[in-house]
């Protein structure tokens, strides 16, 4: 079974402004940034522990989806049966901020 995905606020805005950007030259490059992040989602929705851990946290539950020059953060909540999305950051923005 699918574990729930559970979006922080920042990271909707995250996602937001993301394909907003992108949109005001390539609409549909934007469209199929944001359907490539959340067709990753829906597999670590089924698979949590299938991307790799965020190494600047020593918390093996928060983990990370690579999509260059992109990194979609989550947290794993076993006892919820969920993955909660923290952030999705440009990677030149060096290290993102991580609400827990």
């Amino acid at each position: 079974m699918a574990f729930s995905i559970i979006w922080s606020g920042i990271a909707y805005e995250d996602l937001r402004e993301i394909v907003r950007y992108i949109a005001l030259d390539n609409p549909i490059a934007a469209s199929k940034l944001a359907d490539r992040i959340m067709y990753n989602l829906e597999l670590a929705s089924e698979h949590p522990y299938m991307n790799r851990p965020v190494p600047e946290k020593a918390d093996d539950s928060i983990r990370e989806i690579i999509l260059k020059p992109y990194r979609v953060i989550y947290q794993i909540d076993d006892s919820n049966k969920a993955i909660h999305v923290l952030r999705i950051w440009h990677g030149y923005r060096g290290t993102p901020s991580i609400e827990e």
